[in-house]
């Protein structure tokens, strides 16, 4: 057999190969949707159809936060600068609902200014190639949110700061986490990472009444307020747990047996 027979029979199999390969998930179109789940295994972008809108009005006891995001991320719509953003802290106290809120917030202000991707924990490490996808979009801004951020994964998410390619000014992230552990310096890398850290307290019971009976004002439930408080008060000690969380919950099955729907 010659050479070239051998290079024909070579690209034959290569022909051969490719068929059997599955056909490659066509890249999104960007202006199709203000919201994604990004694959990182067929390293493309999944329209969500119907993402889920949180009234940021509804969010209780979380007013500092709630303005610091809310002003961060309008800046960011505006074209101008904006930091990456960590949501850390006591749990059920509304950290990935207020980043939700944020972004519907200000999409009903400057319609379809932003785009919402959210990373699962499990796909971190391809946050690299999801970066380099979003670079060459420029006409649209884009928030890649990581709910319940683990600290091993700041390593992939140097990828949106440091290294020899700048910065792209389209392109923040933000994530959520519990309280932030410690390197094996004793140091934690997320400040360095996240110019925006805001801090969620563990919800005391003056608190948690107060969004309880915040919420039983807002959907008209008419329960009077001591009783309100006593049963509030009850729904927490059986979960032992006192959050934000706890106290839509509560309401929502309050609501339910007095027989009102909420929305």
């Amino acid at each position: 057999m010659t050479s070239q027979d051998e290079i024909r029979m070579l690209q034959r199999i290569a022909v051969g190969i490719e068929r059997l390969l599955p056909e490659p998930t066509p890249p999104a179109d960007v202006k199709s949707a203000d919201a994604y789940l990004w694959d990182g295994q067929a390293k493309t972008l999944l329209p969500v159809a119907f993402p889920q809108q949180v009234d940021i009005s509804s969010l209780k006891g979380i007013d500092a936060a709630r303005d610091a995001l809310l002003a961060n991320t309008s800046q960011f719509a505006k074209g101008f600068s904006a930091n990456h953003a960590v949501l850390w802290g006591a749990p059920g106290m509304g950290k990935s609902a207020l980043v939700k809120a944020v972004w519907a917030q200000v999409n009903r202000e400057t319609p379809h200014s932003i785009v919402l991707i959210e990373i699962a924990r499990s796909e971190l490490a391809t946050l690299p190639q999801l970066v380099q996808l979003l670079r060459g979009w420029v006409i649209r801004r884009f928030i890649v949110f990581c709910d319940d951020l683990p600290l091993e994964a700041c390593a992939p998410l140097s990828a949106l700061e440091g290294g020899i390619e700048a910065r792209p000014d389209h392109i923040l992230c933000y994530a959520t986490t519990g309280q932030p552990g410690q390197s094996s310096d004793g140091t934690s890398p997320l400040p360095g990472l996240f110019g925006l850290s805001l801090h969620f307290l563990p919800c005391q019971q003056t608190q948690y009444l107060a969004i309880a009976q915040a919420y039983a004002e807002r959907y008209k439930l008419g329960i009077p307020a001591e009783e309100l408080d006593r049963q509030a008060v009850e729904w927490a000690a059986a979960r032992n747990a006192r959050s934000g969380r706890v106290a839509w919950q509560f309401i929502q099955d309050l609501a339910g047996r007095i027989g009102k729907r909420l929305g």
